[in-house]
């Protein structure tokens, strides 16, 4: 694809993206400088709620691309009105080596991944031949800016956001060598905390990410996740706190994550799904991605939708066993209106998409046109 202009351009690293991003249309809405209102994205008001926020649509842009204000403020005037600003930390961690994003192929005829299938520890074709629907590789390590950059650009990006649209702050805890698990425990909270201080109406943990080293989630612990939101939530009070989870093949062990956290009256709802790990290799089945350790990435986009869809109906399935109130944000290869409302009918409150808004930055008009 020569003509594509994703607001991430792939073909450059993290730091600049960062520094120079975003691009195509997300850089366009910036230099006409009209707000939400210009955009047509208000004219009928908030029908919708989000973490007891009134929203215009719940659709929006999960953790992950958007790095700054500048890339939040552009998807709220693109008609996101769920803008999440990437993960942060309680100190400035490095990206990993570029390049961070590669076409991934799997080999089913419509693209799809299967959690649990051999595939995925054989090998997935990566590459950079980009097509529509498009899957890609995740493989950026978490990075953050130190407090001092991200809190105060934090603040600008929570109050860029026009009526009916919220920015989504997004956080984790940092595991160091020699940290005990007390120390990891308190480091979740510090982060929120910080969080709180720029404004935030709500916020998301990630726990779906490399939190415990080199592809070890927190999210398979749920008793852990418990005891960190319990230690997060005595922090951050009564603003309402949600959850990014992996994909979870067993069902006891959802069902235990939402006791430990639902259960305790400390998380207000769930987002899912991240990425599926899977082996990337090239036309060689060499190693896709340079460097040590990076022999797996998660993988976003068309290849992820049905493990995404699945994992909401499975929650949406436990929240009706339990009797639990908690909210649901469906993600994963949302690329048309009709991925939009297919998470919807499996029991989402809210969507959003990152790969698939990345390549179409007029993916929330053309929802909201659907409708």
């Amino acid at each position: 694809m020569s003509d594509f202009e994703p607001f991430y351009d792939v073909s450059r690293s993290y730091e600049d993206n960062y520094e120079q991003g975003p691009f195509g249309a997300f850089a366009e809405a910036l230099k006409d400088g009209n707000g939400a209102d210009a955009a047509g994205t208000t004219s009928e008001g908030a029908s919708a709620s989000f973490l007891g926020q009134p929203v215009n649509l719940p659709f929006g842009i999960p953790a992950g691309p958007l790095l700054n204000s500048r890339f939040t403020t552009a998807a709220f005037r693109m008609g996101f009105d769920l803008a999440t600003y990437k993960t942060v930390r309680s100190r400035a961690w490095g990206c990993n080596p570029f390049p961070n994003v590669l076409a991934v192929h799997p080999k089913s005829a419509d693209g799809s991944l299967t959690p649990g299938s051999a595939e995925l520890d054989e090998g997935v074709l990566a590459d950079t031949n980009y097509e529509t629907p498009i899957s890609i590789s995740n493989s950026f390590g978490v990075p953050s800016q130190s407090p001092d950059a991200w809190q105060p650009d934090m603040r600008a990006a929570i109050e860029a956001a026009g009526p009916g649209q919220v920015l989504v702050p997004s956080f984790q805890g940092s595991r160091v060598e020699g940290m005990s698990e007390e120390e990891y425990i308190a480091d979740h909270a510090t982060t929120a905390r910080l969080v709180k201080e720029t404004g935030a109406k709500l916020m998301v943990m990630n726990t779906s990410c490399p939190n415990e080293g080199h592809n070890r989630l927190l999210c398979h612990n749920p008793l852990l996740v418990g005891r960190i939101t319990e230690a997060v939530k005595q922090e951050i009070g009564d603003i309402p706190l949600m959850v990014k989870l992996a994909y979870i093949p067993s069902d006891g062990d959802l069902e235990l994550m939402v006791r430990s956290t639902v259960g305790h009256g400390t998380v207000q709802g769930f987002s899912t799904i991240n990425t599926i790990s899977a082996k990337l290799v090239d036309a060689n089945g060499n190693q896709a991605l340079p460097g040590a350790g990076r022999d797996r990435s998660g993988v976003c986009g068309n290849a992820i939708r049905g493990a995404g869809l699945d994992m909401v109906a499975r929650l949406a399935a436990i929240r009706e066993k339990l009797g639990l109130d908690f909210k649901i944000n469906g993600v994963g290869g949302v690329v048309s209106p009709a991925d939009y409302q297919a998470y919807r009918n499996a029991g989402a409150d809210s969507v959003m998409s990152a790969t698939g808004a990345m390549w179409d930055a007029e993916l929330a008009h053309k929802i909201k046109a659907s409708r």
